[in-house]
């Protein structure tokens, strides 16, 4: 499974509203260098966990509405979800292995 693009308008039915596994929202923009860098390894996480972990990604810029509801200051910011609720956040960018290490630990607590 692929990363899944959202907008504003798919963010209820993509996110809050999926319920048999963690959402994790990558909040980016074009012209962010480190987002481009994590780009890629969450195309490799979301192919390699699709059991656990569903993957969306949302532009900051053209989004304004879902930025502004998560006060998204810095970005890139993958915010976590499960059943709907915000269970845990990372900010910047990650090699796979840091990334995978910090999913885990707000999936433990979550």
């Amino acid at each position: 499974m692929s990363v899944t693009v959202i907008t504003d308008s798919t963010f209820q039915s993509e996110v809050l509203s999926e319920s048999q596994k963690a959402v994790l929202v990558d909040f980016w923009a074009q012209w962010c260098g480190p987002c481009k860098m994590l780009a890629p390894v969450l195309s490799s996480i979301a192919e390699k966990r699709v059991s656990d972990l569903k993957v969306c990604k949302i532009d900051v810029d053209t989004n304004i509405e879902s930025a502004q509801n998560y006060q998204i200051s810095s970005i890139p910011c993958c915010i976590i979800f499960k059943n709907g609720k915000e269970i845990g956040r990372i900010i910047g960018h990650r090699p796979e292995a840091g990334m995978n290490d910090e999913i885990n630990k707000i999936l433990a607590k979550g």
